[in-house]
Parts: structure tokens; sequence; C-alpha cells
């Protein structure tokens, strides 16, 4: 078992903790529409208050132009849902580069780091003077993990010391029950529009799974290449020797990858088609597959209910649509339902769970996206090597 440095194992009294968390939250209207990631967040805020450490967050929001202030892209929203939830007031800093007040058991948000020129480039200089605002860097915002940033990993680079927070802990140890060390049979499904998003995640998880299950525009291209005609639908011509190669590699290492038997078609890709139900292997050439099949789902589901560790990512239709909704709802519920270890994470899996009401019923829901996907496919993630290699890294 990996042993990382934790938050809760210093001694913080006293101490400028620079938190870096994962404010990037969805915006309606100048709103906050979602308020999960400040919820997530606030053990590890409460916890540092608790402690008497002088809190600093950190976070960013959106993608704005680097250098220049954006009111559409501030963190002011963000503040002032913070200081409801921690009860005390959290200010917004504008100004911060060159120093920050705030003392034991207060709390302020930094604005929007990406407003810094070199934060995306992770520039040293930048690295350097963010971790001069601290005495103690603290990761926590596993979303943001797999970037090497100025606020991520050049921070951690430069600050005294670094840590890691509860919420990081928590999703490396989930990933790391799920795909380090899993109980088997290990069943991972992968869902998407493209296989050329997802090629490396594939070609590493065949080699770590018992079952493979592809979705959506993913499946169709996997459909091709096993030499179904998929009519009209969604699929990446250029990558279906690439999916011939991934069921070749999967039948040589005894590895399932179960493909639709049957599946919901529609003549348009509309929330308005009316839905047909058809074999495979009866697919008509104007025929657009939106949905797997119930005979598809139910062997998908009945696949859950055998498996010990179950990784999900990714829907196997467009469950935006109802008519295409009841393949992914059905899958889901399934993977709920699964007596194993159920993981779940990327930002349309979590759509799905929250639409279909299955978030409180999976083992975990991973805040990451990016990270979650680089983790699955075996990449080391920046800013937690930047904390694995830092010398020194334990405040005492």
């Amino acid at each position: 078992m990996q042993s990382w440095p934790s938050l809760v194992d210093q001694d913080v009294h006293g101490k400028r903790l620079l938190i870096r968390e994962d404010f990037n939250v969805p915006m309606e209207h100048g709103k906050i529409s979602d308020h999960s990631r400040l919820d997530r967040a606030l053990p590890t805020i409460k916890w540092a208050l608790q402690h008497n450490a002088a809190v600093i967050l950190c976070s960013h929001l959106g993608r704005p132009q680097e250098g220049q202030f954006d009111p559409a892209f501030s963190l002011a929203p963000v503040a002032e849902a913070l200081s409801a939830s921690v009860g005390q007031e959290v200010l917004l800093v504008q100004n911060y580069l060159d120093g920050v007040e705030v003392e034991p058991g207060q709390v302020v948000l930094l604005e929007n780091v990406r407003f810094n020129i070199g934060e995306t480039a992770n520039d040293d200089i930048l690295s350097q003077r963010l971790a001069s605002l601290c005495d103690l860097f603290v990761m926590d915002a596993f979303a943001t993990a797999h970037r090497a940033q100025a606020s991520t990993a050049g921070v951690a680079e430069f600050a005294a010391a670094a840590c890691f927070g509860p919420l990081m802990l928590e999703e490396l140890a989930a990933l790391g029950q799920a795909l380090d060390q899993p109980a088997s049979p290990l069943i991972a499904v992968v869902g998407g529009a493209k296989v050329s998003t997802k090629i490396q995640l594939l070609e590493s998880l065949v080699h770590k799974v018992d079952t493979l299950i592809v979705g959506g525009g993913i499946a169709n291209t996997f459909l091709k290449a096993a030499g179904y005609d998929v009519g009209r639908s969604l699929y990446e011509e250029e990558f279906v020797a690439l999916a011939q190669s991934i069921l070749a590699e999967a039948q040589r290492l005894g590895v399932r990858i179960p493909l639709p038997t049957d599946v919901r078609v529609a003549a348009a890709f509309s929330a308005e088609a009316s839905a047909k139900i058809t074999s495979i292997e009866l697919m008509s050439s104007e025929d657009m597959i939106l949905d797997v099949g119930p005979q598809t789902a139910a062997t998908y589901a009945q696949m859950m209910q055998q498996a010990a560790t179950v990784v999900w990512n990714g829907p196997v239709g467009v469950f935006e649509f109802a008519a295409f909704a009841d393949g992914t709802r059905l899958l889901g519920e399934a993977i709920a339902a699964s007596p194993g270890y159920t993981l779940a994470g990327g930002g349309d899996t979590l759509a799905a769970c929250s639409a279909f009401q299955l978030s409180d019923q999976l083992s975990y829901i991973s805040t990451g996206g990016g990270a979650f996907l680089s983790y699955l496919q075996g990449d080391i993630l920046p800013a937690v090597a930047a904390i694995q290699n830092k010398e020194n890294q334990y405040v005492r």
C-alpha cells in the first residue's frame, strides 16, 4: 500500500496553508448551478480551521485569457458560497502574489489562478511566488492533478513543505483499490463518442481487466471492426484497425469484450426521433445507433452481478435523449446493485449518475475527469509526482 504524506499528520497550528482546491464549478447566469465540488472540499477547509491554521485557498475557474481579469471567470460567487458553508467570511483576494494577509483561524480565497501569466505553462517564477505565500502547500484537487501547472505541481516543488489533503487521499485510495490491487473479476466500462480520445485507456485496460465493455460511438467503431454494418452511426473509420487489434489482443489474453447484440436506432440524431430496437445483425444502412437494446443491457446487468470490482467511465448511449436513456440507466442501476466495489468518474458519467439518482449507491464517485482517465490509463500524475519527489515534505 502506497504511503502518502497527509495533511492530518501535520502540525499546522499557526501555519500558513495554501490549499489547492477544485472550485471549477458550473455557472449559470453568474450563479453556481451545482455546489458538489465545494461540498467535497469543506472537510479539508474545516479541519485546517479547527487546527488553527491560516488558510489560503486557490483554484481555477474556466479558461480565461492569462494576464487579464475577466469578471465572467471571477471566483467571487465561490467566495460567497464558501462563506455561507464555512460559517465565517471567506475574503476574495485579487492581488496576492506579493503576499497575503491572513491570520490563524481565518480563511481567504485567491482570485482565479488562471488570471496569472505562466499558470498553465508551469512557470517557475509564478510557482515560486505562490510557494512564498505559505509554510505548507496542500494538494487537494484531484481533478487538476494530471496538469503540470504552477498551482498544482510547480508550487509543490518550491514550497517549504507539501502534502495531500483528505479529498485527494480519498481519490487516490479509491483508484488504488479499483486498479492497483483490485478484487477479481474486474470489469471496466468505457463509453463515449470517440475511440481517438481514449486510445491509451483502451490499450491499457485490456491488460488489466477481465471484461471490457465499450459503449457509445466507441462501441460502434468496435462493431465495425468486428464486421458489422453500423449504418449511419457515429464511428471512426480511421480507428477500425486499432479496434481490431484491441479485440485480437483481448482474445489472446482471455479478456472479454462483449459487443452489443441488439441496439436502439433512429433515423436522425434528435431528441424527438423515434426509437426502434433491432438486432445488430439486421441493421439497416439508414439506421443510426443511439443506445444499446434491452437484451444487451440485460447481459451487462448479469455481468455486474458477478463482478468484484467495476470501474465506470462513460455512457453506453445518448442518455440525454429520453428515448435512448434506458441502456445507460439500466447499466448504472446494475453497477449500483453490484456486490463488488464500484467506482465511477468522468463528466458524462457523473451527469448520468445524477440524472438516474445513483450517486449515493456506488462505492465511490471520483471528482476527476481528465485526472481520472489519466490514472486509469497508467499515467504519472504531475501533481502527485511533485509531492512524492519532494524532500523534507513533512512539517513537524
